[in-house]
């Protein structure tokens, strides 16, 4: 069977950008048993209470859940274990420098799960958590580009603005 290619996403975490105000993203890779990958091309993964933190000098991702493969048999997985991600020592180091000097309130937050060139892969972010208020803001914000965008589309188009 041909390799595949390209970047084919399976899950993303959308909340985590509402939640969160992401610095940085990094690419990971992650350490799967045969029936979680299964799990995985089917789409059967949520994002939702996950985070990496370190354990002895390695990020670890907790709280990702990936469902048992329908198909499995004993050698089925548990679905919320933790999770080995793997990257470059010097790119852990890295984070968790950001990590300690940030003053705390800096986390690992994964955004999204996918497979590039067949490798199943995670988009961590470094984000620092929002008040409801700066939620809000946000939000606010988003309306007025997009009202923006379409107002700019109209003009563009010669459309006269509709009459309420």
């Amino acid at each position: 069977m041909a390799r595949e290619t390209g970047r084919k996403l399976v899950a993303s975490n959308k909340k985590a950008r509402h939640d969160y105000t992401i610095l940085k993203t990094y690419e990971a890779g992650i350490v799967l048993a045969g029936t979680e990958v299964k799990s995985l091309r089917e789409g059967r993964v949520s994002l939702v209470d996950a985070f990496a933190q370190e354990r002895d000098g390695e990020l670890m991702l907790y709280g990702l859940h990936i469902a048992e493969y329908g198909f499995g048999t004993w050698t089925n997985h548990q679905p919320r274990r933790t999770r080995k991600l793997l990257l470059h020592r010097v790119e852990i180091a890295r984070i968790l420098e950001k990590l300690r000097e940030g003053g705390g309130g800096l986390t690992l937050v994964p955004l999204s799960m996918y497979f590039a060139n067949g490798w199943a892969k995670v988009e961590l972010g470094l984000a620092r958590g929002r008040k409801s208020y700066d939620k809000r803001q946000a939000m606010a914000e988003r309306d007025a580009n997009r009202e923006i965008a379409r107002e700019l589309g109209r003009r563009l188009k010669g459309a006269r603005r509709p009459t309420r």
